[in-house]
């Protein structure tokens, strides 16, 4: 009883699951405040049975998660605070990513897939293009390709998911009662599901050929699913889910018409708010639902752009080529140099995302001259990523009509103060960074805080405490910026029409 007595009493803690594309984590935040308390995160292994083409564990994927809760837990306990005060869990995952699993024996039927091709119909319904990027079409890749999920299909033992469903009905009790839900975040990724109406759509079903049977119920981003059924957690109810770009959003507190993010992970995704309305683009974008923060409260939409290579670039540049060590080396190299002297670097390596949907296209490097050196490649890296942000940046402005003023950001590569930096510059408006980062995991947890029934965080505009942030303005003239942009633009276009497209999945 004396270790006890000397526990810190921080009031209500929430929790949130972080399922990401590399990796795992669980943190706690304290509902008051939003401090992050602490965190654990256990890497993921990816395998590559083919181009443009990924597989997961989802074993895997659900023991990284149970490891993540007990070591967050432990770092918790040593630091006297006590885990009973986590009054509730909410989920956040890579969205796209497809699992089917046998509810019987509660083993996944194959690996969780991603892959990748593109083409345009279907978008009035779905707000998405038909792209391998969403889960219908895995889904019907696995039904026809794989023995094992085609029999469980037609001897109604199939399961479909995404990450966050998988791991609630796991956590919830798997095949002993586990609960198969998704919220409505997850559910418009998947080209199945209505954004209009809010439910699974029977003529996109028939036209995929899924049975609806399979599918998720789909419910809000904020409401009681389940309780946690085992581990130092179990008990406490599991009360928030939003993919992980919505979950950003809400992070941000993105919570007005026209407030916009722009997260920078593997990817770079930008989501805009567009209120109660779905707004259809004519510029390549996707309408998706933003959150539904309760069972009774309106649903949100936002539009999507994403880039598909932002920190893989850094990645390749580190694994492939072996010009920097670590990504910390990236921006001092490209600090060294102060401009890439002309060089253009797009990084498409599995085609170009919004707002070409391009899937022909692979990357190249132009504008190389004997005086560049690997300095000005690593520059140019930096600066693709704020080019590609500003195309979908131009987009959005078009497609609402109006002008963004600054733009929110977030994602591992923000800690990049020079890419912050050019970021503003390429764009010719101010780039405001929060001085917690991990907002996909806090607006997860904010979700799940404030489910009825939990009600321990408020996301009444008065109470949520003001973020602390740090501004970069832009530093570099508009003239300049727009003749490197028109650059860039000469350079997309190069890259473009380089494979034929007839690839068979």
């Amino acid at each position: 009883m004396a270790a006890s007595s000397h526990r810190i009493m921080l009031g209500p803690l929430v929790a949130a699951i972080d399922q990401g594309t590399s990796s795992t984590r669980f943190l706690v935040f304290n509902a008051k405040t939003a401090e992050l308390l602490s965190h654990h995160q256990v890497e993921i292994k990816q395998s590559f049975p083919k181009e443009g083409w990924v597989e997961e564990d989802p074993k895997e994927i659900l023991q990284s998660v149970f490891e993540c809760m007990e070591r967050t837990c432990e770092k918790l306990t040593q630091l006297n605070i006590d885990i009973s005060n986590i009054k509730a869990i909410g989920v956040t995952n890579q969205r796209e990513t497809t699992l089917v699993w046998d509810k019987e024996t509660g083993e996944p039927l194959y690996n969780a897939i991603d892959f990748w091709l593109n083409k345009n119909h279907l978008k009035h319904k779905t707000g998405l293009p038909i792209s391998t990027y969403f889960s219908a079409v895995k889904l019907r890749w696995l039904m026809d390709n794989v023995d094992e999920v085609h029999e469980a299909v037609v001897s109604h033992r199939a399961m479909f998911g995404t990450v966050d469903s998988w791991l609630i009905w796991c956590l919830t009790g798997g095949k002993s009662g586990g609960v198969h839900c998704t919220d409505v975040t997850n559910a418009s990724r998947t080209m199945l599901f209505n954004i209009h109406t809010l439910e699974w759509d029977p003529e996109l079903c028939k036209y995929f050929g899924i049975p609806m049977e399979i599918l998720p119920r789909v419910r809000s981003s904020s409401e009681i699913y389940g309780l946690m059924k085992s581990g130092a957690l179990s008990g406490i109810p599991i009360s928030g889910c939003l993919g992980d770009q919505s979950a950003a959003l809400v992070g941000q507190m993105c919570f007005q018409d026209g407030q916009a993010k722009n997260t920078y992970g593997t990817g770079c995704f930008l989501l805009r708010n567009t209120g109660a309305k779905p707004v259809m683009s004519d510029h390549g974008l996707l309408t998706t639902v933003a959150y539904k923060l309760g069972r009774d409260k309106p649903a949100c939409y936002a539009l999507e752009g994403s880039v598909a290579i932002a920190g893989a670039v850094v990645r390749w540049l580190q694994d492939n080529l072996g010009i920097i060590g670590s990504s910390e080396e990236l921006e001092k190299l490209a600090a060294s140099v102060g401009t890439s002297y002309g060089c253009y670097f797009v990084p498409a390596f599995s085609g170009l995302y919004a707002p070409y949907w391009e899937p022909s296209a692979r990357g190249i490097i132009c504008g190389l001259t004997q005086f560049t050196n690997k300095s000005h490649v690593a520059f140019a890296a930096l600066e693709a990523v704020c080019f590609q942000t500003r195309e979908i940046l131009d987009a959005m402005n078009q497609d609402s009509g109006i002008p963004l003023t600054q733009l929110q950001v977030d994602g591992g590569m923000t800690s990049n103060r020079l890419l912050m930096q050019l970021q503003a510059d390429i764009l010719c408006i101010p780039v405001v960074k929060p001085s917690m980062p991990e907002t996909t995991a806090l607006g997860a947890a904010m979700a799940a805080g404030a489910a009825e029934g939990v009600s321990v965080w408020s996301l009444s505009p008065e109470d949520l405490s003001e973020v602390t942030s740090e501004k970069f303005e832009p530093q570099i003239n508009p003239e300049e910026s727009e003749f490197r942009y028109a650059r860039w633009k000469k350079a997309v276009q190069k890259s473009m029409n380089w494979e034929t497209t007839d690839i068979i999945i």
